[in-house]
């Protein structure tokens, strides 16, 4: 099993750009795949799954391996949601597999409910939903214990770089044993070498020098000075909890899925559970704390978790009153629109996964 694993490793690692490649194509074609045949979300959600849970992996795999290769520079900086994600998953494992246990329970959460609901009856479907949202909160809890600060969505490092910018030559499996080194490429004989002193080029044919400094000194050293982010240790981007108010903001929001869809699997189309999620989240939003200018992780997971307010318009009453009707009205006007109506042909397939399956809106 472990040499299949290697083998596998070693072909991920020499093949790394064509299989990110094959990986979006992948995801961008699944957009398209629902409401075209039989079970087609069914068959579609379980390939996301399938790719997701791989990526997983890979990330893992191909971050293990820019680590400890001394000679990788990235272009770009990494992020600071990188930077704080890793720096807790180097940190302390019991972040690293919550973090990751929580990431794989969201790639496979929907392919479950869609199994659940073709096998078994609703009520046991909204047992097992309850159940995995439980597993979650736990899990999310585990982590705001060990960190002691807000979370961030997703927990773990995303990829930020270049796969192509991996030296497959160079580049040997971890599982696998360290191949013999390659031999150095001949050297040029000297008879071959051209070893004739470059002519200058003309004057006519070079620009003049400038008469002036274009920009001042400031436009040079401004771009190279550092911001309070940069020269922050990683787990500090984020200022611990302080406060039992700011506990409990960010405890309410981490259980509110949890309650959402225990009341939920009560009465599914009751406007309880609806309106109970929105004063959760009104009410976290009000307690939690104002973090500082300096403090850009935590702004843009606030920002994140306002604009995931949106979310409310594909659930509940809200979704079955209005704006499912205005999509349906769309869908209908553009029917008969070319190319617009491949855009009203998508959305008229997504209307019914979304009037009959729980986690594609779920919060």
């Amino acid at each position: 099993m472990s040499s299949v694993l290697a083998r596998y490793e070693s072909f991920l690692i020499h093949n790394v750009s064509t299989i990110s490649s094959l990986e979006s194509s992948i995801r961008s074609l699944s957009w398209f795949l629902p409401g075209r045949f039989k079970d087609a979300e069914l068959a579609s959600e379980a390939l996301v799954s399938l790719l997701n849970t791989l990526s997983l992996y890979h990330d893992t795999l191909l971050a293990r391996i820019v680590h400890n290769d001394p000679k990788h520079k990235p272009l770009i900086p990494s992020s600071l949601h990188s930077r704080y994600t890793r720096a807790w998953c180097d940190r302390d494992s019991r972040y690293k597999w919550a973090a990751r246990a929580l990431q794989l329970i969201r790639f496979v959460e929907l392919v479950v409910e869609m199994g659940l609901r073709r096998k078994t009856s609703t009520k046991t479907k909204w047992r097992c939903i309850v159940l995995l949202e439980s597993i979650k909160a736990i899990l999310r809890l585990v982590l705001l214990r060990v960190t002691r600060r807000p979370l961030v969505s997703p927990s773990i490092p995303e990829r930020e770089f270049d796969p192509s910018t991996l030296p497959p030559s160079n580049t040997t499996s971890p599982t696998l044993a360290p191949s013999s080194p390659r031999s150095s490429p001949p050297s040029t004989p000297d008879h071959l070498k051209n070893n004739h002193a470059s002519i200058p080029p003309h004057s006519l044919l070079t620009t003049p020098p400038p008469l002036s400094m274009p920009s001042p000194v400031e436009d040079y050293l401004l771009p190279k000075a550092l911001t309070v982010s940069s020269v922050k240790a990683p787990t500090s981007l984020i200022k611990t909890l302080s406060s039992p108010k700011d506990w409990l903001a960010e405890v309410i929001y981490t259980l509110r899925p949890l309650i959402y869809a225990i009341l939920l699997s009560r009465d599914p189309h009751s406007n309880q559970p609806l309106m109970t999620a929105i004063m959760i989240e009104i009410l976290s939003r009000n307690l939690r704390r104002s973090p500082s200018p300096s403090s850009e992780l935590e702004r843009s997971e606030y920002a994140r978790r306002d604009r995931d307010i949106l979310w409310y318009l594909f659930r509940g009453s809200i979704w079955r009153e209005f704006t499912r009707p205005k999509l349906e009205a769309f869908a209908d006007k553009t029917a008969h629109i070319p190319l617009v109506n491949l855009f009203g042909s998508v959305v008229q397939a997504w209307i019914p996964l979304i009037n009959e399956y729980y986690y594609y809106t779920a919060p």
